[in-house]
């Protein structure tokens, strides 16, 4: 079935990337999060907690935990952080006394009743365990977004995030992809009267307050692309 639409509004949000070990999955939601940390950051309060993740985001999400929770504790795979986070994060994480970094180690089991409760630990080189108390699992490693039902109809970035405003004037392909006299709206897409808003668009700032905050702008837009 079709629908005709004089606008469109993305906001099919990105598939976060599963952490592949035992029990992780019988706490997603009771524990054990994807992506943003801040709705769960006060029921962490002056307890341990744990993230999977070397990037920007697992930085970010590490510094706001630490203003509730006792000690939060990054587990990477790598020896360090340098060649996956920016080096501004990584001096404030060395500057923050209760912030952790486990370097060659991985999330070996997930362990709880209702909620979780214990995490099993293993060094990447030596396969030592080691179970630990953990009031929460925030896992940062990595998204796809929902684009592929658009089969390329839409400029994207190099990992399919929906490019949008500025970043489709400035894609190569932006003369050939747009052919209206004036420039794309903040959050229009390369097709006239389609947008982008929340986690699915490039540039996202991948935070619930910010994806509402975009829904509402692109309900702005909408009326202005249809008054033209």
């Amino acid at each position: 079935s079709s629908i005709k639409a004089g606008a469109v509004v993305i906001a099919a949000g990105v598939d976060y990337r599963q952490l592949d070990a035992p029990g992780v999955s019988n706490f997603t939601g009771a524990g054990i999060y994807y992506g943003a940390a801040t709705t769960e950051a006060g029921a962490c309060k002056n307890q341990d907690v744990y993230i999977v993740g070397g990037g920007n985001s697992a930085g970010q999400a590490a510094m706001y935990l630490s203003k509730f929770a006792r000690n939060v504790h990054i587990l990477i795979r790598r020896p360090d952080l340098t060649s996956s986070m920016s080096h501004y994060l990584i001096e404030q994480i060395g500057n923050t006394p209760n912030i952790h970094v486990l370097a060659k180690t991985e999330v070996a089991e997930a362990k709880g009743d209702e909620r979780l409760k214990e995490l099993v630990l293993k060094g990447s080189e030596n396969g030592e365990l080691k179970t630990v108390e953990a009031a929460a699992l925030f896992i940062f490693i990595g998204a796809r977004p929902i684009t592929g039902w658009l089969n390329d109809q839409v400029l994207a970035d190099d990992k399919g995030f929906l490019l949008t405003g500025r970043d489709v004037v400035q894609h190569h392909d932006y003369k050939r992809a747009w052919k209206q006299e004036r420039e794309p709206f903040l959050l229009e897409t390369c097709v006239p009267g389609v947008f982008a808003a929340g986690d699915v668009r490039s540039g996202a700032m991948n935070r619930v307050a910010s994806a509402v905050g975009e829904g509402s702008m692109s309900i702005k837009l909408v009326h202005q692309y249809l008054a033209e």
